[in-house]
């Protein structure tokens, strides 16, 4: 193994800090997005149960968002190695907090409609379409993050050290 100052022995940790940025983050977003519709579901299943089954989209979107972080996270653990240049492992950390922290905005983006959507549509069906554009729009920025964050992972230098 050759140390130098392009590849010291402390570059793999940044793309291990990548990796888990990339789901954790994802996930907090996913879990605040599915708790606050869920909670949005609840009060409005009381004055509406029949449209329990129809308002469970945001909930859906939300888990979506673990997915994206899922993915990167599985790209960079299968490029992760001891011999890795300090380059290779801040465009993993890089691409890691990009889709991570998308993911957690967009997460708390969709709880936050969801919820507010949801009770609205309780009482307002015609607002249906309008929350599920909203939530559209908001999944996107996870999106984003997704995109940004496979762009870096394809750009990360894998050549031995």
């Amino acid at each position: 193994m050759v140390i130098s100052d392009a590849c010291p022995v402390y570059a793999p940790f940044f793309g291990a800090m990548g990796c888990t940025s990339a789901i954790v983050f994802t996930c907090f977003g996913a879990a605040y997005g599915t708790a606050k519709a869920g909670v949005g579901i609840s009060a409005m299943g009381v004055l509406r149960p029949d449209l329990i089954v129809k308002n469970i989209i945001p909930v859906i979107m939300a888990g979506i968002i673990a997915i994206y972080g899922l993915v990167v996270s599985v790209l960079i653990s299968n490029n992760l190695k001891q011999e890795t240049s300090l380059y290779t492992g801040f465009i993993q950390l890089g691409a890691g907090l990009s889709v991570g922290l998308a993911g957690l905005a967009a997460g708390f983006a969709i709880g936050i409609v969801g919820d507010a959507g949801v009770r609205g549509t309780a009482q307002q069906p015609r607002l249906f379409v309008g929350m599920i554009l909203i939530l559209i729009f908001a999944e996107v920025l996870g999106l984003y993050g997704l995109i940004v964050a496979l762009l870096m992972n394809s750009r990360a230098d894998m050549s031995e050290c």
